[in-house]
């Protein structure tokens, strides 16, 4: 009796204590899925920083995993607005190759010939040639996609094969290098990253970006009669996203410059070399700027322009979206072209972060940027997805190779992980929907 006693007392508790859990995230109208992949984020970083005796949460580790993630990051975002439309995207590591290898042999082989080695402006014209591709190359796909009926599953395929190909027969497999100096600035190193100083300054126009965000937000609701969320609740968000902001810049500007370039740095300037050597901070990293900056901007056409709309109009119900009067065949062609240019940005930082344009570049990245937005959330089903969630799931994909090869794990077994990771996503996918219904 005593038992039955005790477990009838138990209930309230635990009840007022989901309730309360609950009503918390329904004040701050935080995204659960998000939620659940922080924690599966801070689960692998703890578990792999365990098994690298405390190596992986360094911050020379955690820099370099920023780095690393930053191409594949801003491909993710690309492939969420390809996935909530119902169509996928098996080509973006061989446009990614394709295009590396065009803007290696601009900069390396033909624009010296017209403007000499190192000219200012030799790093903008590749960059541009290489946007172009990348943009023709995806509005090809979008019009066979679009104006064809061909299935997006089997132009891509095709399209990595082809442009595979393609890389191959610009040098005859050649590796092209090495790069413009100013080119590589954006595949960070310590030259490629912008100091201590600057980091602060963004660390701290990011938080007056976040102020004014939910301000503007606030001001939106009271407009339109929608809900206000509480005043503790929109402190928080604000506390919490300029914590965040605050706490990676101070990682940042944790890892200092190896001790060569530092003094060879010193010696160039003429500073004396103290006894405990020189701290100089590399700051954030170029090709992270990037991907934020991209990430930022995809968030805005996303969840802001009348082309997002339609995006999510179009994977939420095609023919209703076609009856509505949009031209879904258009929207789909610059989708892909829009996957194509981003494509393209990943390859700048990929060619400019190896100092050299390979055929093997690109690699495997077709599936590393379908399970970062798989992962991050967006439903193969189509109509739901997020930029954010894509990134975030794109550090979780590299955080899990990253740590596989700190730890000395082989690759086949890392392809069996990220294989069986990306199994277990999208039958979480299921789940969530299933039970959303």
């Amino acid at each position: 009796m005593a038992d039955i006693t005790q477990s009838k007392s138990s209930h309230p508790a635990n009840d007022s204590g989901r309730n309360a859990i609950s009503r918390f995230i329904a004040a701050t109208e935080l995204d659960t899925r998000l939620l659940g992949m922080v924690g599966a984020l801070l689960l692998i970083w703890i578990g792999f920083s365990f098994l690298s005796g405390g190596l992986f949460l360094t911050p020379r580790n955690l820099w370099n995993l920023s780095v690393q993630t930053a191409s594949v990051a801003v491909m993710a975002t690309g492939m969420v607005l390809v996935i909530v439309t119902r169509n996928i995207d098996l080509s973006v590591g061989s446009i990614l190759g394709f295009s590396g290898m065009i803007m290696g042999v601009m900069q390396a082989e033909l624009l010296p010939k017209f403007l000499g080695f190192e000219h200012p402006a030799t790093w903008i014209i590749t960059l541009g040639i290489g946007l172009a591709v990348g943009a023709a190359i995806g509005t090809l796909h979008g019009l066979i996609i679009a104006f064809m009926n061909v299935p997006s599953f089997i132009v891509t395929l095709g399209g990595l094969l082809v442009w595979r190909g393609g890389t191959w027969f610009i040098t005859s497999g050649r590796t092209v290098a090495p790069m413009d100096s100013s080119f590589r600035l954006m595949g960070g190193g310590t030259s490629g990253s912008i100091g201590a100083t600057w980091s602060w300054i963004v660390a701290a126009l990011a938080c007056v970006a976040i102020i004014i965000a939910i301000l503007n937000s606030r001001h939106q609701r009271r407009r339109f009669g929608f809900p206000l969320r509480p005043v503790w609740a929109e402190y928080f968000l604000g506390s919490l996203g300029c914590a965040i902001v605050i706490g990676a810049v101070a990682v940042a500007n944790s890892y200092p410059w190896p001790v060569a370039i530092a003094r060879n740095y010193a010696d160039a300037n003429g500073i004396p070399w103290p006894d405990g050597g020189l701290f100089i901070p590399h700051g954030i990293a170029i090709p992270v700027l990037i991907a934020l900056g991209v990430g930022a901007v995809m968030t805005f056409i996303a969840t802001r322009l009348r082309f997002g709309r339609y995006v999510f109009a179009i994977g939420g119900n095609p023919e209703a979206a076609e009856l509505a009067g949009i031209k879904t065949r258009w929207v789909t062609v610059k989708i892909f072209a829009l996957m194509g240019a981003l494509c393209a940005i990943a390859a700048a930082i990929s060619t400019a972060r190896l100092n050299a344009a390979t055929n093997a570049q690109g690699e495997l990245d077709e599936l590393y940027t379908i399970a970062a937005a798989v992962i991050g959330g967006t439903s193969l089903a189509g109509g739901v997805g997020t930029i954010a969630g894509a990134m975030l799931g794109a550090l979780v994909m590299q955080s899990l190779q990253s740590g596989m090869v700190l730890v000395g794990i082989d690759t086949p077994f890392q392809r069996i992980v990220v294989g069986f990771v990306l199994v277990v996503a999208v039958w979480l996918d299921t789940v969530y929907r299933a039970r959303a219904k």
